[in-house]
């Protein structure tokens, strides 16, 4: 019997990195996963590596009408939800200078209005006493140059949690953010737009971490599951670091 046995999960963003691996921690701990991502051949891989009943439902969070549809299917199959880790999220790199409207809507349509509409048209499904668990960010506490948009983006998301866990305490949801700090994640190397750009974000990672590295994604996965659990009963509207360190100093 494992810490999440007979519970309901939903973890959007499954596809690779920090949320395949969320994904694959709660199924190994007894739970019945449910994984999005946008990329359909990509989620079929996923949610196969995730292996057991695990379920793929292909959808964009900034989609209001994919969430419907994800929401109708996890009503038809499983009826209820007892965990939410709203984890689809993503940026890129753009100086202050260089920042377009379609860099700022394309960022905050995924990371802010998703994650907000990933929650509040989940209500319905959750269970009282459920847990949501926001993916953040060190960035939300951080200056990083040229990643301004998708560090508001994430400072919101800490803000969500705040401010939802007064909408939802006549139901005991509890909401919590985890805030990674630089893992190592397809999304994390991607950002790099060359070897020489890549080389400098590993050793700049290495050379402010205190733990000299960067973080491993199973390492966030067991950090979510502690947020998931009923090990955190008693945890709500926390930030939790999984950072090495870095954004403590």
């Amino acid at each position: 019997m494992g810490k999440l046995a007979g519970k309901v999960a939903l973890v959007t963003g499954a596809n690779s990195g920090i949320g395949l691996a969320i994904a694959k921690r709660f199924a190994g701990e007894g739970a019945r996963v449910f994984m999005t991502g946008r990329r359909q051949e990509e989620l079929d891989k996923a949610v196969a590596e995730v292996g057991g009943n695990a379920r793929g439902i292909r959808g964009d969070v900034s989609n209001l009408a994919d969430l419907d549809r994800l929401y109708a299917t996890i009503r038809d199959e499983a009826g209820v939800i007892d965990i939410l880790i709203a984890n689809a999220g993503g940026g890129e790199f753009a100086a202050l200078g260089e920042i377009t409207e379609e860099h700022f809507d394309k960022t905050f349509a995924t990371n802010v209005k998703g994650t907000l509409f990933t929650v509040q048209k989940a209500l319905p499904l959750l269970k009282d006493g459920a847990s949501i668990v926001l993916t953040g960010s060190t960035a939300a506490v951080t200056g990083i140059p040229a990643f301004s948009v998708y560090s508001a983006s994430k400072a919101a998301i800490r803000n969500f949690a705040r401010s939802w866990i007064l909408d939802l305490a006549p139901r005991k949801i509890r909401v919590n953010v985890l805030a990674p700090g630089s893992t190592s994640t397809p999304g994390w190397h991607n950002l790099a737009p060359s070897n020489d750009v890549h080389e400098g974000m590993v050793s700049a990672v290495q050379a402010t971490t205190p733990l000299g590295r960067l973080g491993d994604p199973d390492e966030t996965a067991s950090a979510a599951l502690f947020l998931a659990s009923d090990e955190s009963s008693f945890v709500n509207g926390s930030e939790l670091f999984v950072d090495g360190g870095s954004a403590q100093i």
